[in-house]
């Protein structure tokens, strides 16, 4: 197990102990599995949520525990291409283009680490959080009602051609430092393993030992349902403020009430840069906008997700139809969603799987947190007893369990097991 010594990544309970009441801000994958672990711990749970639990961007992912992600978007060469990409209407990249001015500053920073050092560097940071996803899923949700939506598998990324797989080498070759080598598949045999994909995708790269969510919705409804169960209180609520008096989290101010507590967890995704601002930094963090479209009783059942290399989205057979999430749009957060990316979704599924069909589809749209350097914030702000654990990106299924075992254990004054520095929120400029 990377990153994670096996003997604490397999137990029950962290050795350290919390006092008094810890607040979870926000109960998506990451909130939720932190109030799991400071659980485990021993601590008093309140889990606030302006929404039910796992809803927003844990809903509506493509439910892959994908082990192997580990190359951040920005790759070298990225802000040389990104302009083209977005003027392309048939690659999934889309920008509001009103709302540019709005997000320069934080897409300026962004594309600075578009370089061979950075990228390397990220992907090494990205590896302690993902790679073994599958386990801390398992750890997780074990004895609890959420494990009957885990299953193991593989993850599969769809190739035209050979070559068109060599192309893609620095990301695999990112993905190789990280000890992830796939199985080659080519010619006939890829609709043999897969019947009813295109004649069109000629190669697959299989990872083995991988993962997916057959609902993610609901699996995370179900963990905060064990949050419930251990004693925990799930409030509906917006958070508004922060009492820091003498330096420390006193109590969280929300508009159902303030809550006391001895410590408070951040995990609201992209919802997290504003109350970060209460605290006194300022997150380069920007909404990426992701779409998925589910085709109800689709005539094709894939046995395992599939990354659809071309369109840039994920195939995955959900418990209710067959999901097909991906799209990037930077466009904001108050923006509705747009009309193109699902079209084009739709427009790229029927290219690769030409005989499907289904009785329904339904559109989603929701937020990825995107912060400028493509890694997530988790740890202590200062010395404050608030604890970080948002901005996963693409990640965010994948590694919200160990992210909030990881906060859960630097709450409770235990060892994580990981060196947490590239991690740290306090990476960037407190605001004067």
């Amino acid at each position: 197990m990377d990153g994670m010594n096996s003997a604490n990544a397999r137990g029950r309970a962290l050795t350290g102990n919390i006092s008094g009441t810890v607040v979870v801000v926000g109960a998506g994958i990451a909130g939720v599995s932190a109030a799991i672990w400071l659980q485990r711990a021993g601590a008093d749970v309140v889990l606030i949520d302006r929404k039910p639990p796992g809803e927003g961007a844990s809903f509506g992912n493509a439910g892959v525990l994908a082990a192997c992600s580990v190359a951040p978007v920005t790759g070298p060469g990225l802000a040389v291409r990104a302009p083209f990409l977005a003027l392309d209407p048939d690659f999934p990249l889309f920008v509001v283009w009103r709302k540019l001015p709005a997000i320069a500053p934080w897409l300026f920073r962004y594309m600075l680490n578009a370089n061979e050092g950075d990228t390397r560097r990220i992907a090494g940071a990205l590896t302690g959080i993902v790679s073994d996803t599958v386990q801390q899923h398992r750890d997780l949700a074990g004895n609890t009602g959420a494990q009957r939506w885990l299953e193991d598998s593989s993850y599969v990324f769809a190739y035209g051609s050979r070559r068109d797989f060599e192309n893609d080498r620095h990301v695999w070759s990112l993905r190789h430092v990280a000890g992830f080598v796939p199985e080659e598949i080519e010619g006939e045999a890829v609709r043999e393993l897969v019947p009813g994909m295109a004649p069109e995708i000629g190669f697959l790269a299989v990872m083995h030992d991988h993962g997916y969510v057959r609902n993610p919705g609901e699996y995370v409804k179900d963990l905060a349902k064990s949050v419930q169960g251990a004693g925990g209180r799930i409030v509906r609520a917006d958070v508004m403020d922060f009492d820091l008096s003498g330096g420390r989290i006193r109590s969280v101010g929300t508009s159902e009430g303030r809550f006391d507590c001895t410590t408070a967890i951040i995990a609201a995704g992209v919802w997290s840069g504003p109350l970060m601002r209460k605290l006194g930094l300022q997150i380069p963090i920007q909404s990426e906008r992701g779409y998925h479209i589910l085709y109800r009783n689709p005539s094709i059942r894939i046995p395992f997700p599939i990354m659809v290399s071309a369109g840039k989205f994920v195939a995955t057979p959900m418990d209710d139809g067959l999901r097909c999430a991906g799209v990037i749009e930077f466009g904001g957060l108050q923006e509705p969603p747009s009309a193109a990316p699902p079209t084009l979704i739709r427009k790229l599924v029927a290219k690769t799987f030409p005989d499907l069909t289904f009785d329904e589809v339904e559109e989603w749209s929701g937020h990825r947190p995107a912060p400028s350097d493509s890694l997530p914030l988790i740890g202590e702000i200062g010395k404050t007893r608030v604890f970080a654990a948002f901005g996963h990106h693409h990640i965010g299924l994948t590694g919200g369990p160990k992210t909030g075992r990881i906060v859960a254990a630097l709450a409770a004054g235990t060892d994580p097991g990981i060196n947490t520095a590239p991690y740290a929120p306090n990476r960037f400029r407190q605001r004067r």
